[in-house]
C-alpha cells in the first residue's frame, strides 16, 4: 500500500522488517536506517533507545538493525521490530534515515517500506520525493493506539544529520558531532546553597561516527580512526534472497533455497617473524587471542539466522606483531556460488569508529570471496576493501586459491568440521 504523508495505515503483525530503500549510484551519498523507541513522552528512556550501525541491537532484544543490502542499482537498510515484544512503556518507533556525505537531494528513489516478517507482505509503503538540502529524514512511526499497532508516514526533514536528529529526540551525542546549539545560554543565577549530592557517573555520549568503505575510497588507517588498541572486532552478517540471477539460476541452486547453507569467515595471518597461518572452523583452528596469531574465531555460524553473524576478533595490542591478515569467506555447504548473498562487513575497534562495507554482487560461480586486506604500515594498520569473488580451478580448495590470489604461499591439506 503506497501512502501519502501524514497518512496511517493498521499494521497487523506481531513482528514486522521497515526497510529504507533508495537508488545508488555516482555521486549518491550512502544512507542509514536508524530507529528510536519513544516513551509517551515523545523522547528516548536513554541513549539505549537508539537502534543504528554503531547500536545495532536494543537491550531489550525487541528492534535490531539487520544492515545494508544491494541489488542491481538499489539499496535496502533493515530494521526488525518485534511490535508483540516491545516494552509497554515504549509508545512509539520512529524510523529514520541519515544520508553520508551529502544531502538527500542527492539520493533518488528515497522510500521506506513495512513487511511483515512472517509472510513478508507488504503492509505499507511511502515514497520520499521531496527532499532537498535535508540530511536526516524521518520517514516514518509505528506507533500504538487502543492496543493495536499503526504505521504513519511522516517524510520531516532535518539539515543537522543523525546528530541533530537524535539530540531533538533526547540522545545524548557525542559533543564533536552534536549540532550547534538552538538558542543562545542563559546567564547564570545566582543559587541558594544547598547541600552537595554525591557526584554521579555521566553516561557515556553516543558515538556517531564511522567510515563506510566504497571502491572509490577503499582504505582506512585505523590510527587515525582511534583504533590503536583494545579488540577489533570484524563481523560478516548475510542475507540472501529467495531469487537468484546470473549464475545462481543458470547453476540452479540459489542459496536462499537451502537452508543448509554453510559460510565460513576466515583468515590468512602473517606476522612479523614470518609465521604464517589460517584461522577457520575447518580443523577447528579457531586461533587465539592472547597469544600467536592474536586472532579468534568467534563461533561458527551455519544459517546465517545468528542475529550477530560470524565474527572474528583481533587484539590491537599487540598490533605490532602483524604483517598483514586477510579477511576472507567461503562457502562450506548448502550452495555453488555467493550469487544472491547480500552481505556487510564490520570492522569494529574497541576503541574507535567502525569501519564498514558491503559486497559488491556475485556474478561468478565463486565459492570464495576476500573481504579485507589488513596491512601493518609503519605500525599503523590499514584497511583496504577487497570485496572480491574468487573461482577456485578444477581440485583446488577454497583456501588454496585464496592463497594463491594473495601470494601467502602456504601447504594445505584436507580437513573437516
Amino acid at each position: 500500500m503506497t501512502m501519502l504523508k501524514g497518512a496511517n495505515v493498521p499494521v497487523p503483525a506481531d513482528s514486522v522488517r521497515v526497510e529504507v530503500g533508495w537508488r545508488t549510484g555516482p555521486g549518491v551519498p550512502d544512507v542509514d536506517a536508524s530507529a528510536l523507541l519513544l516513551a509517551s513522552s515523545g523522547r528516548v528512556r536513554s541513549d539505549g533507545d537508539l537502534v543504528f550501525y554503531n547500536q545495532a541491537r536494543h537491550a531489550s532484544g525487541t528492534v535490531r538493525h539487520e544492515g545494508k543490502r544491494p541489488a542491481g542499482g538499489a539499496v535496502t537498510d533493515t530494521l526488525a521490530v518485534d511490535l508483540a515484544r516491545l516494552e509497554p512503556a515504549v509508545e512509539k518507533v520512529v524510523v529514520a534515515a541519515s544520508a553520508d556525505g551529502g544531502d538527500f537531494g542527492r539520493v533518488p528513489g528515497l522510500c521506506i517500506r513495512v513487511l511483515d516478517a512472517g509472510s513478508g507482505a507488504e503492509l505499507a509503503r511511502f515514497d520520499s520525493r521531496d527532499a532537498t538540502v535535508e540530511t536526516a529524514f524521518v520517514l516514518g512511526e509505528l506507533y500504538r493506539r487502543q492496543g493495536a499497532w499503526k504505521f504513519r508516514a511522516v517524510g520531516q526533514g532535518y539539515d543537522s544529520g543523525l546528530a541533530g536528529l537524535a539530540t531533538d529526540f533526547g540522545i545524548t551525542v557525542d559533543e564533536s558531532q552534536a549540532p550547534p546549539s538552538r538558542s543562545a545560554p542563559a546567564a547564570p543565577v545566582p543559587a541558594a546553597p544547598v547541600a552537595a549530592a554525591p557526584p554521579r557517573p555521566a553516561p557515556q555520549p553516543v558515538r556517531l561516527s564511522k567510515v563506510t568503505l566504497t571502491k572509490e575510497a577503499p582504505t582506512v588507517s585505523l590510527a587515525k580512526q582511534g583504533g590503536t588498541s583494545g579488540t577489533m572486532r570484524v563481523n560478516l552478517n548475510w542475507q540472501t534472497r529467495k531469487q537468484s540471477r546470473g549464475w545462481g539460476s543458470k547453476l540452479g541452486r540459489a542459496m536462499a533455497m537451502h537452508a543448509d547453507l554453510d559460510l565460513d569467515l576466515c583468515a590468512l595471518y602473517e606476522l612479523t617473524d614470518g609465521s604464517k597461518g589460517v584461522v577457520q572452523a575447518l580443523g577447528n583452528a579457531f586461533g587465539a587471542l592472547h597469544r600467536p596469531p592474536y586472532i579468534h574465531l568467534d563461533g561458527d555460524d551455519r544459517t546465517g539466522a545468528v542475529e550477530t553473524g560470524e565474527n572474528l576478533t583481533v587484539n590491537l595490542d599487540h598490533k605490532e606483531r602483524f604483517r598483514r591478515v586477510l579477511i576472507f569467506v567461503t562457502i562450506y555447504e548448502g550452495a555453488r556460488s555467493f550469487a544472491g548473498l547480500h552481505a556487510t562487513v564490520t570492522l569494529t575497534p574497541q576503541h574507535g569508529a567502525p569501519v564498514d562495507f558491503s559486497l559488491d554482487e556475485c556474478t561468478l560461480p565463486s565459492t570464495v570471496c576476500a573481504l579485507a586486506l589488513i596491512t601493518n604500515q609503519g605500525g599503523d594498520l590499514v584497511v583496504q576493501r577487497e570485496s572480491r569473488f574468487l573461482v577456485p580451478e578444477r581440485g583446488m580448495s577454497p583456501q588454496r586459491t585464496v592463497d594463491q590470489a594473495y601470494g601467502w604461499g602456504m601447504q594445505w591439506t584436507p580437513g573437516r568440521k
